[in-house]
This record gives structure tokens, sequence and C-alpha cells, in this order.
């Protein structure tokens, strides 16, 4: 459980960071895109570039070359795509800075200066994209919280399997004067100390696991860096502790409910 545990909280943590960088990614980033006659493309651009150049909250822009526009579209349409013979819009590249960009007066000022100009700010792309990145972040706590769960639900069934099995044990220790809190104080610390342990030989295990597994880089950007950063490494410590707090606790509770019905 503690295991399956390091791979949860992994898969939280690695969204988390998804969507912050998805966020900050496309936030401070928009697009111009030019559609006219061909013979209008240029004398637009300049007025798009006049028009970004007295507008606040721009940091930079930069109209895209063909070789950029052509490497965008070579994973749909493969390298020898002919840009040169297909009707492309001019895209504009803008970075915005902290403070933004006012987008519905810009569009304001494109549609007057540049006509077929329009603004694409990423609102439609970002929401999505940071909504699912909150999701996964949501359903790797639910799995933690459903693994505690069936470990509280392991530690009971086999707190009361070793209760009953140990009956005759009980009934003597009764008849030499032992209380319910002692004889249950027995079982709850070895199932505490043996829950601990085996929780801290699980997370170390998981943590060797998510430590091999390849980078962001290496897996070509397939993956979003499943594992932990930086101080993100000491989350996973604190697994045991609480799997300890769990045995615990479900471990007291399994004992004293086996004793009352130990007569």
């Amino acid at each position: 459980m503690a295991f399956l545990a390091v791979f949860a909280l992994a898969l939280s943590l690695a969204t988390g960071r998804l969507a912050s960088r998805w966020s900050e990614a496309l936030a401070r980033s928009a697009t111009i895109r030019i559609s006219a006659p061909a013979e209008q493309i240029a004398a637009q651009t300049r007025a798009v570039l006049e028009v970004l150049a007295t507008t606040p909250g721009i940091e930079s822009y930069r109209p895209l070359e063909t070789d950029e526009m052509k490497a965008l579209l070579q994973p749909w349409f493969g390298p020898d795509l002919p840009v040169e013979a297909l009707p492309l819009p001019q895209l504009v590249e803008i970075t915005e800075t902290a403070a933004g960009i006012d987008a519905e007066g810009l569009r304001l000022r494109l549609a007057a200066e540049a006509p077929g100009a329009l603004l694409d700010d990423h609102t439609r792309w970002r929401r999505p994209l940071v909504a699912a990145a909150g999701r996964l972040r949501l359903l790797g706590l639910l799995s933690l919280v459903l693994i505690g769960g069936a470990m509280a639900g392991m530690i009971t069934l086999a707190a009361q399997a070793a209760l009953a099995a140990n009956a005759q044990v009980i009934r003597t220790l009764r008849l030499v004067g032992a209380r319910d809190a002692f004889i249950a104080r027995a079982f709850v610390r070895r199932f505490t100390l043996r829950g601990f342990a085996g929780a801290a030989v699980g997370t170390a295990l998981g943590m060797a696991a998510v430590s091999v597994l390849p980078a962001t880089d290496e897996a070509g950007g397939f993956l979003t860096g499943l594992g932990f950063a930086g101080a993100g490494w000491l989350w996973p410590l604190v697994i045991p502790p609480l799997a300890a707090a769990v045995a615990f606790f479900a471990t007291q509770f399994a004992a004293f409910r086996t004793l009352r019905e130990v007569r």
C-alpha cells in the first residue's frame, strides 16, 4: 500500500507542477493570425506590427518565418509539405509582460487597422488543460485516501484474526487480572510497529522506482515528468508515520471490539 501511495503522491505533485507550467506558458503568450489575399499580407502584417508597438503589456513580438510555420505543420503533414504553394496565414507571436494586455482593446484596434488579423490569447486552450491537470491532481489525492482506507481495512481484519486466534490466551490473561486496555495495548503496539516498518520498506521501494522513471526530455515530451522534484522528495517520508497512525487507530478499534466479544 505504501508503494502504491508513493506513486499516487507522485502523480498528484506532478500534475500540480504540470498545471502551473501550462498555465504560466499559455497565460503570457498570444498569437495573431493574419488571413488576407496574398497581395495584402505584407501590408496588413506591417499594420499589425505598428499596432503592437504601441500596445501596453507586450514584452516582445515577431512574425513567424516560413520555416517555423513549416515546422509547426510537419507533425501533421510530414516534412515534404510545400508550404510555399499553400495559402497559409501569417502568424505573429506575442509574449506578454506580467501585467498582460487588454485583449478586447487590442482586438478592436486590429479590426480597425488590419481587418484580416485575429487575436488568439490561448484562453480556450489554457482553461481545459489546467482543468484537466487539476482533475488528475484530485484523482491522485483520492487514490491516497482509498489506499489509506484499504490499509485500515486490512489491518483491522488482521488484528481481529490475531485476537480471535488468541482467544484462549486472552481468557487466561483475564483470569490473572489483566485488563482489556493492557491486552489491547500489546496488540496495538505490535501492529503499529509492523505497519510502520512495512510502510517504510514500501516507501523506499516506491521512491527507488520513481527515481528511475525517464525524464520528460528523455521521453520525448510524452510523459509529464511523473516524479518528485526538489523538496518534493520529502513528501513520501510522511507515508510511514501516517501508515503507523492508521495501524494504531485501526488496531485499537479492532482490539476493543473483539475483546468485548471474547468472554
